[in-house]
């Protein structure tokens, strides 16, 4: 059995991914299921990015994954409006990055949001 926040986190993880990677207003997309979450996001991405951009100074913005930027600001997004502990989002984000992204990208989530969240 499937843990439904979980699955609720992957889906705002492809909305999300879609919204930003595309360059679309979320308003064009008709597959973003959770539109008002979404945009909740995008109205704070200036801010979320320079959090992670100074706990990643290793890597400019441009050159992390960027599923990576996605799984992090949408975790970092929860931290900010929900109740969920910062360990248990950090174990989210490690298992979406392991769903989603590459070899690298649990490691360098799991460094960058124990900075962050913890």
């Amino acid at each position: 059995m499937s843990d439904q926040r979980h699955e609720h986190r992957k889906e705002l993880l492809r909305d999300l991914f879609a919204c930003t990677f595309n360059g679309l207003h979320p308003e064009r997309m008709e597959s973003v299921k959770n539109l008002e979450y979404i945009k909740k996001i995008l109205a704070e991405l200036t801010d979320l990015d320079s959090v992670i951009q100074a706990n990643a100074p290793e890597r400019a913005l441009t050159e992390i994954n960027k599923v990576d930027l996605a799984i992090m600001r949408l975790i970092m997004f929860e931290s900010k409006y929900a109740d969920t502990p910062p360990k248990v989002l950090i174990d989210e984000g490690i298992e979406l990055a392991k769903e989603f992204g590459s070899d690298s990208s649990p490691k360098f989530i799991n460094g960058v949001l124990a900075q962050i969240l913890l």
